[in-house]
């Protein structure tokens, strides 16, 4: 029964998703702190990753979901807007720093609830 929660794949879902989150936010870190520099290229979570993922979601392969290892890389789909080559935009930044916020909050609170769920099974309390 307690191993049927910690292998749905829902829940593996959502706690591969805070590593994501994780990565992404390590990415925006250092999107944010070369802002400046000369060349940088943009970095995200590879977009592989995320093709994976989604594919492994939906097949429900909780197994396939925890073999997963999101990973960052440079982002192809940014332009440079800018004579130097930089090709990271500090306000779009901004805005996927508080996007990546909400979202793991969110599912945080998913991984916390599926545990709150089982403590009151064990306990029969709140």
């Amino acid at each position: 029964m307690i191993d049927a929660l910690f292998t749905d794949s829902n829940y593996v879902a959502a706690k591969k998703l805070l590593d994501v989150n994780v990565i992404r936010h390590e990415a925006i870190a250092s999107n944010l702190a070369n802002v400046e520099t000369p060349n940088y290229k943009r970095l995200d979570v590879a977009p592989s990753f995320e093709i994976q993922l989604s594919k492994a979601v939906a097949d429900r392969d909780s197994a396939q979901i925890s073999g997963l290892q999101p990973q960052m890389a440079v982002d192809t789909t940014a332009n440079a807007g800018r004579m130097d080559g930089n090709t990271v935009q500090l306000e779009d930044e901004i805005l996927k720093l508080n996007q990546n916020v909400v979202e793991h909050a969110m599912e945080t609170q998913l991984v916390s609830g599926s545990l709150a769920r089982l403590r009151m099974a064990i306990t029969g309390k709140d």
